[in-house]
């Protein structure tokens, strides 16, 4: 097993098992530091949110957004607390390590991405601890013991991100012509809520590797928090460069994940997106995914299909659709076309 990034001193040189082939670094495609959209939550016009969301959904399908209703003293004692975990002795950290993907919680590391042709895997610089926050009942006997303000803040932190994720998925329903409720039926977000606390320790050489390699979220929506150091990336639909998203004070990032695509036929961009290293300070992030039940039919909302005209993709539970997404490594163009409707 691959031993976690944060178990030991600081590294002086980027393992081989970590550098990626060239045309898949950092320095192969330029980023450009054009700010990413920014939507303000507590304005007092709905209809320029819902059109701000719409349109950022288009372009990139990311945004940040801004008087969320988060309280900030939450969000810094949960962020606290997360990068208290990284810091806890490796004997009590590596009690949760796992390598099944299944167990709950988990703390691994170095998520690896199978490369074209020969199929070897290389390895990402990162390591994780993967939780269940939602439903309550069904988690919280399972939250670590260790750092115990991590399981003080999570239950508040999962409360307030979720009635978020909600109100901005109203809002996008809303914006799409739909009734404001339409992602709250047919168990599209009622399954498991997850997180993945994320920590990316200082890189001796970040021309070589990253954090995560490109790719979008499998689930509807995704709501971040982020420490405030740099590193996360994403991209204009249709391509092109990678934007460097500054992390605002007290703003949350939101991405919409394969699902919304499909749900919108097509209307919605799902985010595209990566984690680049850095030498000097410590990233950690917080992200939650609002995610379908797993026998739960997605296909494309009736109400967005042109008369006449066939639906972009085709229905399908969304347990198959996970099977296909890890089965293809995640890759953007492939798992959107197995899912296309031939018809």
């Amino acid at each position: 097993m691959a031993e976690p990034l944060s178990n030991g001193d600081a590294y002086q040189s980027v393992p081989e098992a970590y550098v990626f082939p060239e045309h898949k670094r950092p320095g192969s495609s330029p980023s450009s530091a054009a700010a990413i959209p920014v939507v303000d939550l507590g304005g007092d016009d709905p209809d320029r949110i819902v059109k701000q969301i719409i349109d950022e959904g288009r372009e990139f399908g990311m945004f940040q957004v801004i008087n969320h209703g988060v309280p900030e003293q939450l969000m810094s004692e949960m962020m606290s607390s997360a990068e208290e975990f990284f810091r806890l002795p490796t004997e009590e950290k590596m009690t949760l390590y796992s390598t099944d993907s299944k167990k709950l919680p988990r703390f691994h590391t170095s998520l690896g991405y199978d490369l074209e042709n020969d199929h070897e895997k290389i390895l990402c610089w990162r390591d994780c601890l993967k939780l269940g926050c939602y439903p309550f009942e069904q988690f919280r006997h399972q939250w670590p013991e260790k750092p115990a303000s991590l399981r003080a803040s999570l239950e508040a932190y999962t409360t307030a991100v979720r009635a978020v994720a909600l109100r901005l998925l109203r809002l996008t329903a809303a914006g799409l012509g739909l009734d404001e409720v339409h992602f709250e039926e047919g168990g599209l977000i009622t399954g498991p809520m997850l997180m993945n606390v994320n920590h990316y320790v200082p890189c001796p050489d970040p021309s070589l590797t990253l954090g995560l390699g490109s790719h979008c979220d499998p689930n509807i929506i995704t709501v971040l928090m982020e420490n405030g150091v740099r590193g996360l990336q994403t991209r204009r639909r249709g391509g092109g460069g990678w934007v460097d998203v500054e992390p605002l004070p007290g703003a949350l990032v939101v991405n919409f994940g394969h699902q919304m695509e499909v749900i919108s036929n097509g209307a919605l961009w799902s985010d595209e997106h990566r984690v680049v290293t850095n030498t000097r300070a410590a990233r950690t992030s917080l992200a939650v995914f609002v995610m379908p039940e797993m026998g739960s039919v997605v296909s494309p909302a009736p109400g967005l299909v042109a008369g006449g005209e066939a639906p972009l993709y085709r229905p399908y539970t969304y347990q198959e659709f996970l099977g296909a997404f890890l089965a293809t490594a995640a890759d953007r163009d492939t798992i959107l076309a197995h899912f296309q409707n031939k018809d």
